[in-house]
């Protein structure tokens, strides 16, 4: 299964990945991008029915914020507002 997050401090707000993958991608209070599904945690896989959606926010993210790997990042938390 496939994971995402985006680092948030290269977000540049741009709005493209919540334009190309609405359900995937959404903004906190400052316009910063994060993974919707769990809110930038990195636990929950991105769902079959979304993989083209992703895969546009993914290759179009101009400052390449949007990561994504195999299975759940190894972090505590990627939310600079949590």
């Amino acid at each position: 299964m496939d994971y995402s997050r985006v680092q948030q401090e290269n977000c540049i707000a741009c709005g493209l990945c919540q334009l190309k993958a609405p359900h995937l991608f959404d903004y906190d209070a400052e316009g910063i991008a994060y993974f919707k599904p769990d809110h930038n945690q990195s636990v929950t896989p991105i769902p079959d029915s979304e993989r083209t959606a992703f895969k546009a926010a993914y290759q179009q993210c101009p400052t390449h914020a949007i990561q994504h790997q195999k299975g759940p990042f190894q972090i505590c938390n990627t939310n600079k507002n949590a």
